[in-house]
């Protein structure tokens, strides 16, 4: 059995590979640690990175704060007064400021929480129609921090900005009364990081339930990247097993929508193992990522990536576009180049491997594909289409923005052809005003 050990701001000066850091390196460990999250594992260290190439290695910047992740203002105010042993409450206050013009709640996320007999779920998201989104309170954490993620402040004692949930009473009623909603989706943090016996108690109460209009369950996690043994030879990876299969055997499609960023964490033994003994249970596994400057922003990386999927047979299933929070500036690739890159990636693999949609923004109003630049009456411009709306009507609805090579996210494009607004705005606009005014309706009551 692999024993496990993680490392945080606490404890990172006990990694012997340290002396392969220059000093510049390990401040920046500090400075940008301090603002957003840091935590990687024994196995990431040891089996993922290769640190004869440090910085530019993709799984150390995957996993490891560098400076260039902050802007260098926010940089140089963090680390003058670390330097300066500055009190405490000082540089909490500093960090909580810079932490708040980073963008912390992207895509609308606080108008996703539903409600029920006037009770909010504050641990569920409903954004999409068939799909609900629930935060286990034991798994908002994760084995490791990607650097890139979007949910950031779930780690970093933002608790206003939490989602979490004890309970599963309120969330089994909401779902029999939805019967719209297919799939319940598992997320966090990682689920996967609680204990098979805990995990088991909310799908256990869900399974009991019988929910007729429930399909698929699925699992969001990153540990078959992060930490394999979870599915191998942690204590409880056998019950965990055999959770999988009931799952299955309650006539449920088990989905498990695993993250891998670069084809290095599908190539060690405990990896493909680990996917081996998931989909022996019978479920699937479809795989996702954002495309990232300096880890995966290369057509090569990602047909590797698709093809290693595909023969440990895993569903390639997303491209995603890094979300506008965080460390944007740092990862974020135009959506013209980003559309290039899944292009060239696309038409070089076979059939099986297309199954990948993107490249993909989660943006305010649902989940916007880039579909390419094209001409229309001798006027350049980008063409997208939704995969998921907030209005289930703007689903597959092709639009088209005015061509931008600099632009990397939805909000920075403006509608082609003379256009003031595109189609979904006004509608966009008069739902989050009508959940608003159901807000301020409760307040007076």
């Amino acid at each position: 059995m692999r024993n496990y050990k993680s490392f945080t701001l606490r404890n990172w000066k006990e990694l012997p590979q340290l002396q392969k850091l220059s000093d510049y390196e390990k401040k920046a460990i500090e400075v940008v640690g301090t603002v957003l999250p840091f935590k990687t594992n024994n196995y990431v260290v040891e089996e993922l990175i290769d640190w004869n190439n440090i910085p530019d290695d993709p799984i150390f910047t995957l996993t490891f704060p560098r400076a260039e992740m902050l802007r260098q203002e926010h940089y140089k105010e963090v680390e003058k007064l670390l330097d300066s042993n500055a009190p405490q409450e000082e540089i909490k206050e500093t960090v909580k400021n810079i932490r708040w013009e980073l963008n912390p709640h992207p895509a609308g996320q606080k108008y996703n929480v539903p409600k029920i007999d006037g009770i909010e779920l504050t641990g569920v998201q409903h954004k999409y129609r068939e799909t609900v989104l629930f935060f286990p309170s034991q798994g908002q954490t994760c084995h490791a921090y990607c650097t890139f993620c979007f949910r950031w402040p779930q780690f970093v004692g933002m608790n206003e900005l939490k989602f979490a949930m004890k309970e599963t009473e309120l969330l089994i009623r909401y779902l029999k009364e939805h019967t719209e909603v297919t799939d319940l989706l598992f997320t966090g943090g990682d689920p996967l990081i609680m204990k098979t016996k805990i995990l088991a108690s909310y799908i256990d109460q869900i399974l009991d339930a019988d929910i007729e209009n429930l399909q698929t369950i699925r699992i969001g996690t990153k540990a078959i990247g992060y930490w394999p043994y979870r599915f191998i030879d942690d204590p409880d990876a056998d019950d965990l097993i055999r959770l999988f299969e009931k799952i299955i055997s309650k006539g449920k499609n088990l989905a498990i929508m695993a993250h891998f960023n670069h084809p290095v964490e599908l190539s060690t033994p405990a990896a493909e193992e680990a996917i081996r003994r998931i989909r022996a249970t019978g479920a699937q596994i479809r795989t996702q990522s954002p495309l990232l400057r300096h880890i995966n922003d290369s057509s090569e990386v990602w047909a590797e990536m698709w093809r290693k999927q595909v023969n440990l047979n895993c569903i390639p299933y997303y491209m995603f576009v890094a979300r506008d929070t965080g460390a944007q500036e740092f990862f974020g690739v135009p959506l013209v180049e980003a559309w290039n890159i899944y292009r060239n990636a696309y038409k070089n693999v076979s059939g099986v491997c297309r199954t990948v949609r993107g490249p993909s923004m989660s943006a305010t109003p649902g989940k916007v594909q880039i579909l390419g630049v094209s001409e229309v009456n001798g006027e350049k411009t980008i063409v997208l289409r939704f995969l998921q709306g907030r209005d289930p009507d703007w689903v597959a609805r092709p639009f088209f923005a005015k061509y931008d090579e600099k632009a990397i996210w939805l909000d920075q494009l403006k509608p082609a052809f003379g256009g003031d607004k595109f189609f979904f705005e006004d509608e966009l606009e008069s739902i989050f005003h009508e959940h608003i005014y159901d807000d301020e309706s409760e307040n007076f009551e």
